[in-house]
């Protein structure tokens, strides 16, 4: 039986591990670009912080679209 729906907890694990994969994975390209292209901007530009901050909200939203879409 084929799984159609996107596991929330996948998509969050991919976006901890590279920020954007999450979104990618949930079919959501433009929103995983973003997160690919902001995230390591951030890290750079604020020597960290925003890097994290931006980090867990790729994955908290890659966990939330996953869930409203199951």
């Amino acid at each position: 039986m084929s799984k159609s729906r996107n596991d929330p907890g996948i998509a969050a694990v991919l976006s901890l591990i590279v920020p954007g994969v999450g979104q990618i994975y949930n079919g959501a390209w433009l929103r995983g670009i973003f997160w690919l292209i902001i995230t390591p901007g951030f890290w750079i530009g604020s020597g960290g912080l925003l890097g994290w901050i931006c980090h867990l909200v790729a994955a908290y939203t890659a966990y939330n679209y996953a869930k409203k879409r199951a």
